[in-house]
């Protein structure tokens, strides 16, 4: 059993992953179409982060890979249908770095609102410039929130402590934590808010959602952050806005072209303006967060090899197993009509007693566990046979 792992997943997941038997490589930086294709031969287990993109040439040839685990939120870089459609099951780490990516947006949030990082570096420079002109303090200031999910409504928090009023928008209904207030339009919020926080997901539907229109109708001297999604936003329109001092600083930790390892070269618009925090990506780089991902992704592929659970599998339907009796049986298919009929019917030919049986569907895949306390030789091959059937699994 082989297991590969990819962007310097924390030593936590190798750890466990060993410990349960697995052979486990480690390799630092991401990998292109055509190397991880090669990479993956005898590989069942893969983790990866959010550079190494799954195509669905890749999970096509990857006959041997039975699940993903991205050791990150977004998932965007994987083509979810695509592993569904080979059977391939795929998690992620929804909650593990919540807290990390909102601590480091409220200290950016202060650290924009005091110019800190102009004044560090003329303090470098041996240029002593004590004035306030410019710094502000965040307490009675407006923040809006684009993104009312695990992150954003964590920062809405946040910043309420620290005296700040609070606005989100959100194209889903979300309840408002503390004082927070919902509004009904990105227009408005851009209006009202004095410093506007991205925390979207990696949906088609938020590319390109800052633009030099959105930065236009910011208000005159506010503060942007993007801590979510590379593709939310134009570096160039933003420098523009920086330049011309309209948006007063920002900071950045997520582009839509990025480095595949670390130490290769970087290049941005927003490179040297003043009042900009660049960061490579670093939201969730913790300690506390990696070693939770590790964990918590790591126990789902685990979980999912070893039980047939799926909860909160990110492509696949979600089926929660109770405790196995006698063998299980996991049978993956095309949501098409009469699978499960075939399938009962062929338990039944090889005189295999049903204990347990659990079933959910997509719109395009279905997957059900089953427990026999007994079956006879050939049922795996029968059931593969069964019209529709993408993965048969034998625990």
């Amino acid at each position: 059993m082989k297991a590969l792992l990819l962007e310097n997943i924390h030593p936590e997941a190798t750890r466990i992953l060993t410990e349960a038997g697995y052979e486990v490589e480690n390799r630092r930086g991401a990998l292109g179409e055509t190397e991880l294709i090669d990479a993956l031969k005898g590989v069942s287990l893969l983790g990866i982060r959010s550079r190494t993109q799954i195509t669905e040439r890749v999970v096509a040839q990857a006959t041997d890979l039975q699940a993903v685990g991205a050791f990150c939120i977004g998932t965007n870089q994987i083509d979810l249908d695509a592993a569904a459609r080979e059977g391939i099951a795929c998690f992620n780490a929804p909650y593990s770095n919540t807290r990390s990516v909102v601590e480091l947006a409220m200290a950016e949030i202060v650290a924009l609102a005091r110019h800190l990082t102009d004044k560090n570096k003329q303090m470098h420079d041996g240029l002593w410039d004590k004035s306030a002109a410019g710094s502000h303090e965040v307490r009675g200031r407006t923040l809006g929130l684009v993104g009312y999910g695990n992150i954003g409504s964590q920062l809405s928090v946040l910043a309420e402590a620290f005296g700040m009023k609070v606005l989100f928008y959100d194209v889903v209904d979300k309840l408002a934590l503390g004082n927070a207030q919902r509004v009904d339009s990105l227009d408005e919020l851009l209006e009202r808010a004095e410093t506007i926080s991205v925390h979207v997901d990696g949906r088609e539907e938020n590319a390109h959602l800052f633009g030099a229109e959105e930065f236009a109708k910011m208000r005159p001297r506010s503060l942007f952050l993007n801590l979510s999604r590379g593709f939310v936003f134009d570096p160039a329109a933003l420098a523009a806005q920086i330049r011309s001092g309209h948006i007063a600083g920002a900071a950045v930790d997520v582009y839509p072209t990025e480095p595949r390892a670390a130490g290769e070269p970087f290049t941005s618009e927003l490179q040297g303006l003043p009042n900009v925090i660049l960061t490579p990506h670093v939201g969730g780089s913790t300690k506390e967060a990696q070693v939770d991902i590790g964990r918590f992704v790591a126990g789902k592929l685990l979980d999912y090899i070893n039980t047939g659970s799926t909860v909160m599998s990110v492509n696949l339907p979600q089926v929660q197993v109770s405790p196995q009796q006698g063998s299980r049986v996991l049978h993956i298919h095309r949501n098409v009509p009469g699978v499960l009929a075939k399938l009962t019917q062929a338990l039944s030919t090889h005189e295999a007693n049903i204990a347990f049986q659990a079933l959910n569907t997509n719109s395009e895949v279905g997957y059900v566990v089953t427990d026999v306390t007994s079956a006879r030789p050939g049922l795996v091959s029968e059931l593969e046979e069964i019209p529709g059937t993408i993965r048969v699994r034998l625990i």
